[in-house]
């Protein structure tokens, strides 16, 4: 199946796949060849793009998934493929989130910087 991976500045990966992995508001889904016509929201969390060069791990915080005829196209705000992510940066985010929510637990922002921050490592390896 086609795969394309789209963000307001580029397209990040286009390509074939065996498989698409990624969590939406509801949970996480895979997606295989014929798989039935879906559209979905995405939550913070890694994605995979499995083909048999390999797979493509991505960090995707929100955005759209829709699946029909054998093509699967995510549409995000912010997405960032592995080899592109700046560890120490999002270890940096990921410690100053972590105070902020030591001194304030229900500080959304906080919180949802320490998302997007453990997303990234989790993609980075």
């Amino acid at each position: 199946m086609q795969v394309e991976l789209v963000s307001p500045e580029r397209i990040l990966y286009t390509g074939e796949a065996d498989m698409v992995s990624c969590r939406t508001t509801d949970g996480d889904i895979a997606f295989l060849a014929n798989h039935a016509p879906f559209v979905g929201a995405l939550g913070v969390a890694p994605m995979r793009i499995s083909s048999p060069e390999g797979t493509v791990s991505v960090a995707v915080h929100g955005g759209f998934v829709e699946v029909r005829d054998n093509r699967v196209i995510v549409l995000s705000d912010v997405a960032e493929l592995a080899e592109q992510i700046d560890v120490e940066r999002a270890r940096e985010a990921l410690e100053r989130a972590e105070a902020e929510l030591r001194t304030d637990p229900d500080d959304a922002s906080a919180a949802a910087a320490l998302a997007r921050a453990t997303v990234r490592l989790q993609v980075a390896g």
